[in-house]
Formats: C-alpha cells, structure tokens, sequence
C-alpha cells in the first residue's frame, strides 16, 4: 500500500504540490490564530456551591447547610468526592467529578440535586452555584491604591464593586470578578435599649419600620391633558438623615419617635471576612479577574488589560490600578522560550543534515518537512480545540530532531542510487531516468520507514491512557508529537519523493568523498569487526552494562511533577484558629515588609481570608501573598534557583505559632480546589468526633516534625475556635413567657447585629445594619444586662434566661464525602516525595496510635503520584506491546520484532544515567520521556535490520543456498558498516534537536528537561549499541534461523 502511495505521489506531483501549498497557508493561519497558555489546565471537573448563613457559627452552618447539601450531592452521578467547608457564616461545598464530565451538564446536575434539598434547608437560604471556572481560574490580580490621602478604603472597595467589577465582567472570556479587601460602607443603626425601653419600642418594631421606609413604589398610569404618566413613589434612603427621620411609634401624647431618638446612626465598615494588603505599607482594595472554563487565557487577560485602560481615565484623581498578579507574562515568556527553542532545534537539525549530505538542495528536501510537518500538527490542534502551552508545543520540540528520520534515510537511500545508476551509465541521468530511480529508491525503504515513523508515532498513544491531572498535563504533548510525527510520516511517503526528484540534480558529492562519513567508517568498521570477532565476550559486557545500571536507578528518587517555576511564588502561611483580623493583618504587613527587602522582588501582594468569590475558601487563619519577582537578569545573582530563594526567605520569617509553606500560584490553586491540601504532602484524618480528630492531628504533626526533611507540618485544630456560648434555660425563660427563638432573636440581631435591607443610591447598593452599641456587648457583664423584652411589657436582663461561658469548638469543620475530616499539611526540603512518604507512613505507624473508626488517606501531590504510578505499570507494557505489533505487520515474523525489541533496554542505559547525573528523580515527566525514546529506540533498530535483511538477501542470491557463520557475519558487518551514515543521521538528528531543549533556562524548562533527558541519554547509547551489539545479536538469530536448530553449532570465536 505505501509503495502504491508513492506512485501514485510521484504520477501526480502538481497535485502533491499544490495541496502542500494549501496545507502550508491552512497551517499558518492555525499557528497564528493558536489559543495560548502557560500550561494546560489541569483541574478537575468541579462545581461549586456557596450558600450564606450571615452571622452563623460553624457548627449551625455544617448541621443546618453543609451535611444536608453534601448528602445529597453525593447521588449525584459520576461524582469523585465531595468535599464540604463549614465557615463562620458560609458554607462551601465542592462536587468533583470524574474526568470527561461536561462542565455544563455538571452544573445541570448539582441545580436538579439543589432544588430537592433546598426545602430541607433555613428559611432564607438559598444555595447558590459558583463561577463557570477552574483552578487555574484567576488570571488577572490587581489593587486599586490612592498614594495621595484623599480617598479612604471603603471609596476604594466602593470604586472596586461599583465601577469596575462590572465592566471588567463584560470582557470575552471572564467568569465572574471578585472583590477583596477595603471595607464595605455600612449603615450602622446601634440601639439604645434604654430608650427602647423607655418609649415601649421593641426590636422587630425598629426593623420592620427600616424596610418600611426603604422602597420605591409604582402607581400605574395617569392621563393629564392628552399626556401619559408613570406614578411612581419616591422612597429609597439615600443617607443617614432619612434614616434618622424614620419613624418607629407615637409617645403617649401623639409625639411621633424618630430613629434618632432611640440610636446612634452612622457610617461604618461591614463585618468583613478578609483583607489585602501591598509591600507591607498599608491595606489596599482589589479584585481578582476569573477565567471561564475553556477560555483562552491570553487573550482574556488582553482583554482585561485593554478594559483596565479605559476604565482608567475614569477613576478620581489619585486612585490608580496596580497590577499585582499578570498570569500573561507567564504566558508569554514560556511560549516565547519555546518558541526559541523551536527555532534553535530547526537551525540545528538543519547544520545537522546539511553536514551529512553536503549538499544543500538534498537537504532542504528533508529540512521543508519540518515546517510543513508542524503546520499540519497545528492544524489539527486547531480543529480539537488544543491550545499552545508549554506541553503541546513540548511534544512538537521533543520529537523535531525525529520528524526528519524519513526525509532523510529516503534521501540518503536516493543519493546512493543515483550514484550507481550514473555509474552503471557511465553518463548524466536524463530527467526520465532521475524520476525512475527516484521511485526504485523511495519504494525500497519507504514502507519500513512508513512503519518506524508510526511506531514512534503509535508510542505516544499509552499516554493517552493517563488519568486526572496527569493525564491533562500530558495528553496535550502526546497530541502534539502524535500529530507532528503522523505528519512527518504521510510527507516522507508523498511530499520527499516529489521534491527528490526535483531538488536531487546536479554534482551529489559521494558518500566516500564526505569527510564525516569517512571518520564515521573509520571509526565503525574496525569496532565492528573486532566485536564480531568476538560476539560472547560482547553480549556478556552488554548485558554487565545493563546490570551495571541498576546501581544509578536504586539512587533516583521519586515525585509526581518537577516544580514548574512560574516566575512567582506563593508564601502561604498557616496560623492558629481564632486570630483576629487585626491581628491577621499585623502579621501580613509583617511578612510582606519582610519580603518586599529581598532584592529579586518586584512586589509583595498579600491577602489575609478570601475573597469574594465561592473559588476561595480561606479562612482568616489562612495567609496567601503573591511574590511577583523580577526577570532573572535583574537579580544580584542569576545563577540563584526559584528554590534557594525560598529557602532564603524561608529563613527570614520565623514567627511563633505560623506555619510556612512555600509554593507556586497556578499549582496551588489547582491542588487546592483539587485535594484542598496546598502542601506537596497532606495527611486526611476522618472520624465522627472533632475533638478526637484534633488529637490524632496534633500527634501526626508532631510526628512529622521529626523527620530531617520536614520543612514545616500544622495539623488541622477541630477544635481550635474560641466561642461565647449562650445557653438559654428553658424553664427560667417560660416563667416570663419568653420562647427560645425569642430570645435567640435578641442574641441574633441586638448582639450580632442584622442587616435589615439595603440602600440603593444610583448603581451602588449598601446594607443598613441593626445592632446594640458596642459598650453594651464589649465584656461578660455587659452581655449579661442586655435587656429582652417579655410579653407583659417589662425587659429583663439576658443573666436572668441564660447562662453565658467562654468554649471551645471547630474554627472550622471539613467533610469528604460528608465524612468529617481534619488535615496535616507537611511542607518538605527535599524533591523525593514518594522517599519522604514511605519514612513518614513508618513514622505514624510507629509513634501515632489510631482509634477504631478512624482512618488516615495520604494526600496532596502524593495522591496524584501513587495514581499515575499505577496508570504507568499498565502503560509501559501496553507500549511495548503495541511497537511489537506494529514491528510484527513490518517485517512478518516474530524474529525480528524480537530483536528490534532489544534496542529498547539499550535505551534505559544512557537515559537512567543522564537522569542520575542531573540528579532528576522518577517522575511522570520522565516517564514520558522514556515512552517516547522507546518509540525512537525501535526505530533505529528497524533501520539497522532492514539493511542487514537487504545484504542478507543479497548473499543469498550469490551464495544460492545455505549461508554459512562467516557469510552471516560478514553480511552483517558490511550492511551495518555500508549504511552507518543513514543510521547515524537519524540518531543524530533527534539528539541534535533535544539539545536546545536541554540547554533551555525558559519557563517550563524544568518540566521539558526531565522529558528530554531520558530520550537525550537514551538515543546516545542506543545508537552505539545499535551499531555494535544489534549486528551481534541478529547474526546469531540468522545463524539459529539458517541452521534450523535452536542450538548454535558454530563456535563463538
């Protein structure tokens, strides 16, 4: 069939031409027109929902919203694990599904699931869904600041929800924008219950007069002198005054009592659940912008950016935007380096044939498949909607250097014909004569190229099989190589055989005449024949050489993913439960001063608890700052690693009680929403009981703190919040007429405070808030006299119904699977996770003691490790199995598949090594990268035994019968030694195209590295080996196969 191919390319050549020429113009505009990305997105399917409980205690929101709502998610179908958050006034619960899962139908789903359990939930409360949006969501940070004094932080938070949140929220590709830090203006009405008490006004009264007072209304239409009027009635409170105007009853004598008569009315900040803060001088307000799922990224955050710009020129004067987080400049720094890298592997593997061939025409025949193979690779990417992103265009670099392999063993199979057919007619070719030894050429290695170039391409496939984040991260690269090989492999059987016959002409300077190619003989041909002289002795030192690398792989050590060094960091800090947000905010400014002093840091941009969005789910305990660093040609010392400057401003902030933790934005926050661990190493404990789940934490993470690699561990404290309980005696409270919920009632809205309704002043909405002063419920014994009116009239103190004590109880409450949960989050020095693990399961077996009913899950980036560990002991056979097969349809026999199967250990040779020398661990990266030199490794042998099987066949002829031990090894020796430069043009050319990726320094080098290496390492040995032992191997297999009997009769000489 591929024979029939080539004719029919080579009949047709302006056709062939001309749908190259399309192709190539299609392919551009894909390229240019290529989505972009940092990395692709790795998070799970997920769907949020966040429901408010203002003013509700962890435990109310986890009994009365969060057990309900996650039982009911759990029927949900195709669900992974839900996960549920119990915050002061705030329930989070999180639905993961399984991979595939349409976002969308997803969403469907949750809704169907949340209007059955809706009634089972408070009155009032309604759950709702979360942005469209992943982990990788939050593209865009920035802070509004005002330098000059005029505007305070309510204004800024003011500017933040009311003139930019919305317009920002037009722009192509935005989920949602949320807003954090500054304070939120709020009416604040505080009560006297005094003179409450005095004029017989009771609390209700007072909040039913607020919404009473608050509305616009519509009175139909009227007709006044043939004109049309719309009746509406004025009545929104526009400030304080109308508030203080606001009737609430009549004294004895008819005297109407105004608000101003029984409160204090005034502006003040809302209760707020977090902050920011910037460089450590002071609170700012900001907002983070939220990709939609699918989007792409840099085109949103252009758009951001250009929306940014015209909101600008509106701002008051003073205000500016600062941007604190650019997720684009990640974006354009990794494609721009490898993009770089593209073209260095072009140039190089260009130098390369150029080198070989001497002669420039023949190699621009095998050079233009290079462009042209990745245009087609683009075109596809565009029809699958695959973005660019370090992966996707990682698969194209990885496999640039073998993309040419076809091109130029079909070129360098063409020089030598036409050499012999200008020798045998002792004359010039004619044009007629060129096209026919073209095709003889082309036909003879054509089909077995066809098929090394698709087992490469087939290699790839395994990879498809990888789950979860793995395989997201993955499966982008094995597209790309895929379709970039696929492509190389349809041009080298229709495109290279046309542009021979018309690029091949002229003075082909002679393999023997080309300087490389003798120094290649000269080395070869002597090693070779020494070898062969001595074929046991060889096979024993290669297989010692195999044994000898089991010592460098027992030393490697094991992790999931390199550290993708996004160019920023995330210092994220834990404290303990129950820190003020004064606090919080002092200790933020602290670190942040701290950090901005480093001389690599271009900003320090901090936040204390979460923004407004139900993507975010820290709590005030929780500190996130974003380190945004400047380029490295900036730093004092270049050569200084991400990692040591952590290390450095690690040691810098030491404060009792925080628990460091250093990472990077884009991974933490899709581990985060992932596996809710932020660490590399989180530890699940699930039982029923909080204060047992607290002790078990506190021992594991005191256990963990022994170990030599913790950098820091913090067990989660269930029960580490600090309550004022309110315990209402039922009988002391019948004896006044007075029911529970009425008393609660009091403790709801006078103690807390309740915002009653909202104010509408233009666009901008404000809620007005009802409380007791603060001099009324600031101590126990001014809690103790607040007054509660009874039926009869009279107010009594709160003392005389309930009792009042200081407790402790759950800051917050975690569930998976509504199974309630606390977490140690381990922060370790050193890369080996899966070392780090198996030391620290010994350590809690042997120090932590684990009641019945209570288990212990291994989480973080551990999870995804152990999971792809598993995937990959199922992958590596499937690849083997499928390069059998396809060797099998090449050659027709199980012999040779079987041989050719033996390169691939030769590759594990170099590869393991190079990994050790660079000190890699294990990783899915570079596992990767051995799938696909397996793929490589098999190519070359399929080309070392297609010659021998050509000198074979060659000396059958001429011998007309059974071939002799000598005449096996001498055909072997001849067509390996003949057709070396072939051999060694495809081993170079793909190692020559892995070297600027191994060179590389660019963001998303750390992650390509690790794909390069092993198949850098690898082609190095298995070309040597390929070259000297192969030959070997295959000789005795002829030797066997001639004989007819399993036993060489021969004698190893």
């Amino acid at each position: 069939m591929i024979n029939r191919i080539i004719d029919a390319s080579l009949k047709d050549r302006v056709m062939v031409l001309l749908v190259t020429a399309i192709v190539a113009v299609v392919g551009y505009f894909s390229y240019a027109n290529a989505p972009l990305d940092a990395i692709p997105d790795l998070s799970d399917v997920q769907v949020i929902i966040l429901t408010k409980y203002p003013g509700q205690a962890p435990q109310v929101v986890e009994d009365q919203v969060t057990y309900p709502l996650t039982t009911a998610m759990l029927a949900v179908p195709d669900t992974k694990v839900v996960r549920g958050y119990s915050f002061f006034g705030l329930s989070f619960v999180y639905i993961i599904f399984e991979d595939n899962v349409d976002m969308y139908w997803a969403r469907s789903r949750v809704l169907e699931s949340i209007n059955y359990v809706s009634g089972s939930l408070p009155d009032g409360i309604s759950p709702t869904l979360g942005p469209d949006a992943t982990g990788v969501g939050w593209v865009y940070e920035y802070a509004l600041v005002d330098r000059t004094g005029q505007h305070d932080l309510s204004e800024l938070r003011s500017l933040q929800d009311w003139y930019l949140r919305y317009p920002l929220q037009t722009v192509k590709g935005v989920s949602e924008v949320a807003s954090v830090g500054g304070f939120v203006k709020q009416y604040q009405i505080e009560v006297d219950p005094n003179a409450m008490a005095r004029y017989k006004i009771p609390l209700h009264k007072v909040r039913m007069a607020l919404k009473e007072s608050n509305k616009d209304v519509g009175g139909r239409l009227v007709e006044l002198a043939e004109t049309e009027y719309m009746v509406r009635g004025r009545g929104y409170i526009q400030g304080v005054d109308d508030i203080k105007s606001i009737p609430v009853g009549v004294d004895s004598s008819g005297t109407p009592i105004r608000m101003q008569d029984i409160a204090n009315v005034q502006i003040g900040p809302e209760l707020r659940r977090g902050l920011v803060d910037l460089n450590g001088e002071g609170e700012v307000a900001g907002g983070v912008v939220i990709m939609r799922f699918g989007e792409n990224a840099l085109a949103t955050i252009q758009g951001v950016r250009a929306k940014l710009e015209e909101l600008k020129t509106g701002l008051p004067d003073g205000v500016e935007i600062v941007p604190v987080y650019d997720r684009g400049d990640l974006i354009e720094r990794a494609v721009e380096s490898l993009n770089s890298s593209l073209l260095q592997e072009l140039v190089i593997v260009s130098l390369v044939v150029i080198l070989f061939l001497l002669h420039v025409r023949s190699a621009f025949v095998a050079i233009i498949t290079l462009p042209l193979g990745i245009l087609m690779a683009f075109i596809v990417m565009r029809f699958q909607g695959l973005n660019a992103n370090i992966m996707s265009l990682g698969g194209i670099a990885i496999t640039i250097g073998t993309m040419v392999d076809g091109a130029i063993v079909m070129v360098e199979n063409a020089h030598k014909h036409l050499a012999e057919a200008g020798k045998t007619k002792g004359d010039v070719l004619t044009s007629e004569e060129r096209w026919v030894v073209i095709g003889q050429s082309s036909r003879e290695v054509g089909p077995a190229l066809f098929f090394s170039l698709l087992i490469i391409t087939v290699s790839f496939l395994p990879i498809f099989t990888m789950q979860a984040q793995e395989g997201r991260l993955f499966s982008p690269l094995a597209f790309t190589a895929t379709y970039a090989m696929a492509a190389a492999a349809i041009l080298s059987v229709t495109l290279v055989p046309v542009m021979m016959g018309y690029f091949l002409g002229g003075k082909i300077i002679s393999e023997k005449a080309n300087p490389v190619n003798r120094l290649m003989h000269a080395l070869h041909t002597p090693a070779l024949s020494f070898l062969m002289k001595h074929r046991g002795i060889t096979l024993l030192c290669a297989i010692i050489i195999l044994g000898i690398t089991a010592y460098p792989y027992s030393k490697l050590g094991s992790e999931f993913m390199p550290p993708l060094d996004e160019g920023d960091i995330l210092y994220m800090p834990t404290t303990f439960p129950g820190i003020s947000i004064t606090k919080a905010k002092e200790l933020l400014q602290q670190t942040d001063r701290i950090l901005a002093t480093f001389p690599e840091v271009h900003h320090v941009f901090g936040k204390v608890g979460r923004a407004q969005s139900a993507t975010d789910s820290a709590p005030l305990s929780m500190i996130e700052t974003t380190i945004r660093l400047k380029p490295k040609d900036e730093w004092p010392d270049p050569n200084k690693t991400t990692k040591e400057l952590m290390n450095e401003m690690d040691k810098a902030i030491k404060f009792p009680g925080v628990a460091n933790a250093w990472t990077m934005p884009i991974k933490t926050r899709i581990d985060m929403l992932s596996t809710g661990i932020k660490t590399p190493i989180g530890i699940k404990v699930s039982g029923p009981d909080l204060g047992i789940l607290q002790d078990i934490s506190k021992s594991i993470e005191q256990a963990m703190k022994t170990i030599p690699d913790t950098l820091s561990a913090y067990g989660d404290r269930a029960v580490g919040g600090y309550y004022l309980d309110f315990d209402i005696n039922r009988e002391s409270a019948a004896r006044y007429g007075l029911t529970v919920g009425q008393v609660q009632d009091v403790i709801t809205s006078a103690i807390g405070g309740m915002n009653v309704t909202e104010t509408i002043e233009g666009l901008e909405r404000y809620p007005v808030n009802v409380r007791y002063p603060r001099a009324l419920r600031g101590d126990m014994e001014a809690l103790q006299r607040v007054l509660i009116p009874t039926p009869t009239g009279a107010q009594i103190p709160l003392a005389m119904v309930v009792d009042i004590a200081y407790n402790r109880g759950p800051p917050v409450i975690k569930s998976e699977d509504a199974r309630p949960n606390a977490w140690i989050y381990v922060d370790i020095s050193t890369s080996d996770i899966g070392g780090f693990v198996r030391q620290a399961k010994q350590v809690v077996a042997d120090q932590v003691e684990i009641p019945a009913g209570y288990t212990i899950s291994w989480s973080g980036q551990f999870e995804y490790m152990e999971r792809a560990e598993a995937r990959l002991k199922i992958v590596a056979p499937a690849t083997l199995l499928i390069i059998f097969i396809l060797l099998y349809l090449n050659f027709r026999n199980v012999f040779e598949p079987i041989v050719v199967m033996i390169s691939i250990p030769f590759g594990l040779v170099g590869g393991i090594w190079l990994i050790y020398i660079n000190d890699y661990n294990i990783s899915v990266a570079v596992a990767v990268g051995f799938i696909a030199l397996a793929g490589m490794a098999a190519e070359i042998g399929v080309l070392v035994l297609t010659f021998i099987d050509e000198e074979i066949a060659v000396a059958r002829k001429e011998l007309e019968g059974t071939l002799s031990v000598e005449s096996i090894k001498t055909a072997a020796l001849s067509a390996t030694s003949k057709r070396v430069r072939p051999v060694v043009m495809t081993a170079v050319s793909t190692m020559a195209g892995l070297i600027p990726i191994m060179l590389s320094s660019g963001t998303g080098s750390d992650v390509t590295h690790r794909i390069a290496a092993p198949m850098l390492g690898g082609m190095v040995t298995v070309l040597v080996l390929n070259l000297l032992v192969l030959p070997i191997i295959y000789s005795f297999v002829l030797q066997w196969r001639e004989s007819g009997t399993t036993e060489t009769t021969a004698s190893y000489e």
